[in-house]
């Protein structure tokens, strides 16, 4: 078939419903703004999962870093989505404002300069992502030993996708099919998904993030649930492989080991997560024991939002008293999140 005739066929698609998932932001974000929701059947529904990494990330581990910022003698650096995320009480920024000591970068490399311009000021990186991001933390740890930096640290919130994706489907999510994050499988390689997809019967496309791509594994996808197919097919062979990149895998395995995770709304998932090894806890910044995940406002629904259960228009925050400007939930702060691509385009 031309893809002319694939975009028909999804556009006419008139058989067995059926409900897919993606489970990367960058997904979200991309299937937004290329409004491919707009081109499918309704009888195929695109639903978003726990793939922003800014999304899931706990109000506990807010809570920390602000502790943190307001420790003497200690400055929090994060990218700029992380000060804005509510924790219970107050976001990053908003301790800021009071006198907490924060700083915002583009790269985590950005606070070896810092820490060696300033020695008497220990800066704690908040540490957030999946195995995508996780492989640049072990560069950062590698770097800071070389050059006998000791007064850097990480406060860890790394998770990692099948355990998480388990989850939701032993917690009866309707779901026929995942979009396998591209960019997760680009570390892992396509074959981190197979036991999933056989234990739970069900399909998984890895997938790039152009608007060709996405059409063609979300038909790919759809043929795999119409022919009962329950395996994992790879749609973006230019940058994933079966097994992974065994460098920056052997680098995780390295520097962290597996460990159970919080994620906003779902709790402590066992084996989700990543901790550094204890021969490393000198870089650790009190990573272990956020277990707690407090909501600054209990009307937010981002938790149903991440596990599909809600879209963002159902829930009635959501561009009433919650917005980009004015985030009430960590869905509505980043680019990736479902409620800000929502807000964005669909509206």
């Amino acid at each position: 078939m031309t893809f002319g005739e694939i975009c028909n066929y999804l556009r006419e698609y008139d058989g067995k419903p059926f409900t897919f998932m993606e489970v990367c932001g960058s997904h979200t974000a991309a299937i937004a703004k290329f409004g491919i929701k707009d081109v499918l059947s309704d009888k195929i529904r695109l639903i978003s999962g726990p793939g922003c990494p800014v999304c899931v990330t706990p109000s506990a581990y807010i809570d920390k870093l602000i502790e943190l910022a307001k420790t003497p003698g200690y400055c929090v650096v994060s990218f700029g989505d992380m000060l804005r995320v509510p924790g219970s009480k107050q976001s990053l920024s908003e301790a800021k404002s009071e006198g907490a000591k924060a700083v915002m970068v583009y790269s985590p490399m950005d606070v070896l300069k810092l820490a060696t311009d300033h020695p008497d000021t220990t800066y704690v990186f908040a540490a957030v992502g999946f195995e995508t991001t996780a492989p640049i933390y072990t560069l950062f740890l590698e770097e800071a030993i070389r050059r006998n930096i000791c007064n850097v640290k990480l406060l860890t919130s790394l998770k990692t996708m099948p355990k998480v994706i388990d989850w939701l489907l032993l917690h009866g999510a309707s779901i026929d099919g995942f979009l396998a994050p591209g960019h997760v499988c680009a570390i892992t390689g396509s074959e981190y998904f197979d036991n999933l997809a056989k234990k739970h019967q069900i399909p998984f496309a890895v997938s790039g993030f152009g608007d060709r791509e996405l059409i063609m594994a979300i038909y790919g996808l759809l043929k795999m649930a119409e022919n009962r197919e329950t395996c994992v097919k790879n749609f973006y062979p230019a940058v994933v492989e079966g097994k992974g990149n065994e460098i920056a895998i052997k680098k995780l395995n390295t520097y962290f080991s597996v460990s159970s995770a919080v994620w906003r709304g779902m709790g402590e998932i066992d084996g989700s997560g990543l901790l550094l090894r204890e021969e490393y806890l000198r870089f650790d910044a009190g990573s272990t024991g956020l277990t707690e995940d407090a909501k600054r406002n209990k009307g937010c629904c981002c938790g149903k939002i991440l596990m599909g259960q809600m879209e963002p228009k159902d829930c009635p925050l959501f561009g009433k008293v919650c917005s980009p400007d004015h985030p009430q939930g960590a869905c509505m702060v980043s680019y990736e999140g479902s409620c800000y691509q929502y807000y964005l385009n669909q509206r």
